[in-house]
């Protein structure tokens, strides 16, 4: 049985997009957090970075639900 293209469409979407907000949902995300802080850069905590990704890519998800909707 196929699995539906929009389907699949909107995973990778969610995955992309949703996965990328927070510095857990994303691997390299708290890497670079965690290299950045042990040479001295300031980072922001796990709320601020929450708060910048929702500024940026809650929009955009909505935009591309839009588009594939």
């Amino acid at each position: 049985m196929p699995i539906p293209l929009d389907l699949l469409i909107a995973v990778s979407l969610g995955s992309v997009f949703m996965g990328a907000m927070t510095y857990i949902g994303n691997g390299p995300n708290f890497m670079v957090k965690a290299i950045a802080e042990e040479n001295g850069v300031k980072m922001p905590s796990f709320f601020g970075y929450m708060g910048y990704s929702v500024c940026i890519l809650l929009p955009i998800l909505i935009v591309m639900t839009v588009i594939f909707l």
